[in-house]
């Protein structure tokens, strides 16, 4: 019989409605059901692309006695992160400051007052490596809780005034300067792998947010160190088998320092990120491969991850049936060299020498993850087409990964950002399209008359969960960058609306920036956390959408709260860089003005076109582009701003100082380079 998770949207928390444990959604009635029965809540954190959480689940929450037990001694209360991103920041701060690590899934036990006393992550069935078995922790917290009350309520009560004295030293509000980004760089460099590309060892993630702050600091000061670091970076990746070779696309992150066995699961912000950030390096450098693998991580996200509402689902599992029943990670995309020569036949040498396929493989079981390994040979490219689509045929017919269909408005606003930009760079209407349709399905199912915003949809249906910071400031990126792209002044309307919700209900009088709002339900502690993880920061991500509000309107209001919110990256710029790139590329921004840009002409007019894509192909940092007809009123700086000449012109302003008009594209691609 389904337990409460079976009216939930959430495609994680459904595949735990069939458990035989007595699972609740988090709620206020779970707490008092605990309070009610004197036993400790038993929370339990995951996603649904989650490998060890289908472990966890599949030896212990399908397990009938250990179920028994649970339903027996807790009342069990199950989270998916990726919906309620706060309940998941405060319990993770408090495993991490308890045992110096965290990850998923999280189990953490509670107080019926939602205090934590135990933390941990996965547990084993059996007691395993020094871990005890999940069967001997529920023992041990039912023995402590029946026993040792006093002593679990001192232990809990500590925990929560620990975290209260952990709030964040914010600095003070001035934005950083030239010398905070040079030692931002500087402090890359010392981590950066010059050998493989990257920061650090494994597991290596795409530091997509630290490449973007590496471009702009190229096009502001010319550093070509900076610059190399993105390029070399970017190029490691896309040959790697963090890559999918056939259908585009970037996996989690590599388990090893070479980008050669991935993760494998595809989270919508990773390619969102990435296609925007390998568009953006083909703007600063022309290159190819960056163009190439731009556009296939666009298609990817069209094609397998499109909902039929038109927003973006969150994500591909990592596992999936191998043939024979078992579910294995990366069974969809490996390859042993007999597979090749099933689908290929005489060609299949040739690929396995092109995607660096051996014999003793490069995953397991003999199996390898293809790669585009560097080679003195010349290869045919239409016999490698040609394989690339047998291949991509054959795999069409494998079992295909699980997907998570829950929309998640933060990552369709990243994703709208991205491919609103790489369709306007690329002649390609038809991702520009797709960003428009996925825009339109948060406007029309994700924001309520007010402007507030829903987390997260599913089947055309909102999800009960408030938006947070990131919501609103990813939303708003995304809105900020279709505007820029198609003309239509109503974006930045709707971005005024979510960021006016930034202002009042996410930022205090210092300027500093909550992850949830003031009127959000309340936690043990209000989550505000300001470092980039695998998704900018909602405080950096405020920073930056709050700014580029102001170049297009002039609002001093919004960039004296973009300066005051990147005081913290002042902080945390030259300390831990690698964790604030999102941040840093939001000061280089300020720093170059930003320019903005206003193109007046009639839409039809060809020069209007050049003069609109030579704006948008600007590489000065942070940029921000208006285009109109004469005496339009869709967007602010469109005002005032006459024809010269009768030909379609070009305005650039930065910091109330403005260029002459020029109706020359050339022109305007001097004022937009440093």
């Amino acid at each position: 019989m389904p337990n409460r998770l079976a009216h939930e949207t959430s495609p994680y928390l459904l595949q735990h409605a069939d458990n035989p444990v007595d699972w609740w959604p988090w709620s206020d009635g779970a707490f008092e059901e605990a309070r009610k029965r004197n036993v400790p809540v038993l929370l339990s954190v995951g996603y649904s692309s989650c490998h060890w959480c289908h472990v966890l689940a599949k030896e212990s929450f399908e397990d009938e006695a250990v179920a028994a037990y649970m339903n027996a001694h807790f009342v069990n209360v199950k989270v998916d992160r990726e919906e309620r991103p706060d309940v998941d920041a405060v319990y993770m701060e408090a495993v991490q400051a308890a045992t110096g690590q965290g990850g998923w899934p999280m189990t953490v036990f509670l107080t019926p007052d939602a205090e934590p006393f135990y933390f941990g992550t996965y547990f084993p069935p059996e007691p395993r490596h020094g871990m005890p078995s999940f069967r001997q922790v529920l023992e041990g917290v039912h023995s402590a809780w029946a026993d040792r009350y006093d002593e679990v309520a001192e232990v809990a009560g500590k925990i929560v005034r620990d975290l209260a004295g952990r709030e964040i030293s914010y600095g003070d509000s001035r934005a950083p300067g030239e010398e905070e980004l040079a030692q931002a760089l500087l402090g890359l460099t010392r981590e950066y792998d010059p050998q493989r590309g990257g920061f650090g060892g494994a597991p290596k993630f795409p530091p997509s947010m630290v490449i973007e702050f590496l471009l702009r600091h190229h096009a502001r000061t010319g550093s070509d160190g900076a610059l190399q670091m993105a390029r070399d970076t970017c190029e490691r990746m896309a040959r790697g088998g963090i890559y999918d070779q056939l259908g585009g696309g970037f996996a989690r992150y590599s388990v090893d320092r070479d980008w050669v066995v991935p993760h494998f699961e595809k989270m919508l912000y990773d390619n969102a990120l990435l296609c925007r950030v390998y568009a953006h390096l083909w703007r600063s450098t022309g290159s190819e491969l960056a163009r190439r693998v731009a556009l296939e991580t666009a298609d990817f996200m069209v094609r397998e991850l499109r909902t039929n509402e038109g927003g973006f689902a969150s994500a591909l599992d990592a596992d999936s049936d191998d043939g024979t029943g078992r579910h294995v990670e990366g069974a969809a995309y490996v390859w042993t060299p007999e597979q090749l020569r099933a689908v290929l036949q005489d060609d299949a040498e040739l690929a396995a020498q092109y995607f660096g396929v051996t014999e003793e493989g490069t995953f397991e079981e003999g199996a390898s993850v293809l790669q585009l390994p560097q080679q003195e040979v010349v290869f045919d490219a239409e016999r490698v087409e040609s394989v690339k689509r047998r291949l991509l045929d054959a795999r069409s017919r494998r079992p295909a990964p699980g997907r998570d269909d829950k929309v998640v408005a933060a990552w369709n606003g990243l994703a709208i950002a991205a491919l609103a930009e790489t369709g306007a760079y690329f002649d390609r209407p038809d991702l520009v399209e797709a960003a428009v349709g996925a825009a339109d399905l948060l406007v029309r199912l994700h924001l309520d008359e007010y402007a507030r915003l829903a987390r997260t949809s599913k089947d055309g249906q909102a999800g009960a969960n408030a938006g947070v910071l990131e919501d609103y400031a990813d939303v708003a990126e995304g809105f900020l960058a279709l505007a820029s792209v198609t003309g239509e002044g109503v974006w930045l309307e709707f971005a005024g609306f979510l960021l006016d919700h930034v202002r009042t209900r996410f930022a205090d009088d210092s300027g500093a920036l909550y992850d949830t709002a003031a009127d959000a339900e309340k936690l043990i502690r209000r989550p505000q956390d300001p470092t980039d993880n695998a998704t900018p920061s909602g405080w950096s991500a405020a920073a930056g959408a709050l700014l580029s509000y102001a170049a297009q309107t002039g609002s001093e209001p919004h960039r004296a709260a973009a300066e005051k919110a990147l005081g913290v990256v002042k902080a945390l710029g030259p300390r831990v860089p690698r964790f604030v790139g999102w941040g840093l590329a939001v000061a280089e921004a300020l720093l170059d003005g930003p320019r903005e840009v206003a193109v007046v002409g009639p839409a039809a007019d060809p020069g209007t076109r050049a003069l609109h894509r030579t704006a948008l192909l600007g590489t000065a940092p942070g940029a921000v582009v208006a285009v109109g007809a004469p005496g339009g009123d869709e967007f602010p700086l469109l005002a005032d701003r006459p024809l010269a000449g009768g030909e379609p012109t070009a305005y650039v302003c930065r910091n109330f100082t403005c260029d002459a008009p020029t109706t020359d594209p050339e022109r305007l691609r001097t004022a937009l380079t440093r």
